[in-house]
């Protein structure tokens, strides 16, 4: 499904183009750590509020579990991501027979290992670097092995809530899903939110739907998902998300951005290079999004509120998320 509205190459000297067109560094301040989470404001987070009307809680997040979309047949290197692994320290089959620890009370402890961005999670603004740079500026030596020294995603603990704003792209164009390597563009951001009757803010979440995590669940396999070719935001998009001046944006894809990618350089995933350490855009990824979807075609209100702040993991460049739509 070519997109005739795309036809946009990225070059290094785009790149560096869009790089000062859309730079936000020093705009909240030298010191700044939180980027565009900056536009929500108290009155936001207020309002959002008022947008519950009928209870319903819908969680936008997958399960963790060996399930998970990692490890599965793709072109793309894995980069180190693995699905959880879930180990019991304590169990009830102890208990049964009769182990009890020094405290004498019976009981289960567990633990889980897994990278932080291996399911539904945040991508914080140390986890791209604009060539030797990160969000506003600092060097991209400031994440070193001990973590994040800058920009770390503890610093968002008290974000990521507010007006959620969600935008069903296959839906407005009457299909299931849209197809691999599809580029979103303006236009069609533009024309769902006219369809749906929706306005998108500043200060707002906005979340896009592909159908490509529905298709995949639907199939039973996760091949090509975590760094194959799909549907998302094409590099042109950047302006939209820069004069909009939303607070973050999510996805049900495993990057966001279209692949393949809109270069013929050797340029992997420019639409990153721009949103993370230029602009200070939070994004999220792999967000499960049929219960909202579902709901949204339902009773037509494509607004709600938002909450999903990440875990406050000092120093981490990413976080896992059960992000919340409450209607």
């Amino acid at each position: 499904m070519a997109n005739p509205n795309s036809d946009m190459r990225v070059t290094h000297e785009i790149l560096e183009q869009y790089a000062e067109r859309c730079k936000n560094w020093g705009k909240w301040g030298p010191d700044d750590e939180i980027g565009t989470l900056n536009y929500t404001t108290d009155d936001d987070v207020a309002a959002a509020a008022q947008l519950v009307k009928k209870g319903k809680v819908m969680s936008m997040g997958l399960n963790y579990d060996q399930f998970g979309p990692q490890g599965a047949k793709t072109p793309y290197p894995a980069m180190g991501r693995f699905n959880p692994i879930h180990m019991m320290t304590r169990t009830g089959t102890d208990a049964w027979a009769g182990t009890l620890d020094h405290r004498g009370i019976r009981g289960a402890d567990d633990l889980v290992m897994m990278p932080l961005q291996c399911g539904t999670q945040w991508d914080g603004l140390g986890h791209v670097f604009y060539w030797d740079h990160m969000w506003n500026g600092y060097e991209c030596r400031e994440v070193t092995s001990a973590g994040a020294q800058k920009a770390g995603i503890e610093k968002t603990k008290n974000k990521m809530t507010g007006r959620g704003v969600f935008l069903d792209i296959p839906r407005v164009k009457g299909i299931e899903c849209l197809e691999d390597g599809y580029p979103i563009t303006c236009k069609d951001l533009d024309e769902a939110c006219e369809e749906q009757g929706v306005e998108v803010r500043k200060g707002d979440y906005v979340v896009l739907r592909t159908g490509m995590m529905e298709r995949c669940l639907n199939d039973g396999s996760w091949d090509g998902y975590a760094g194959g070719d799909a549907a998302g935001m094409a590099f042109e998009t950047l302006d939209w998300i820069f004069e909009k001046e939303i607070a973050g944006y999510a996805s049900d894809t495993w990057g966001n951005e279209v692949r393949p990618c809109e270069t013929d350089e050797n340029i992997n995933q420019p639409w990153h290079w721009i949103a993370i350490p230029i602009m200070g855009l939070t994004m999220g990824e792999i967000f499960y999004l049929k219960d909202i979807a579902d709901d949204c075609a339902e009773d037509k209100v494509y607004e709600f509120m938002f909450v999903a702040p990440a875990l406050p993991i000092t120093g981490a460049v990413g976080s896992p998320v059960n992000p919340l739509a409450i209607k």
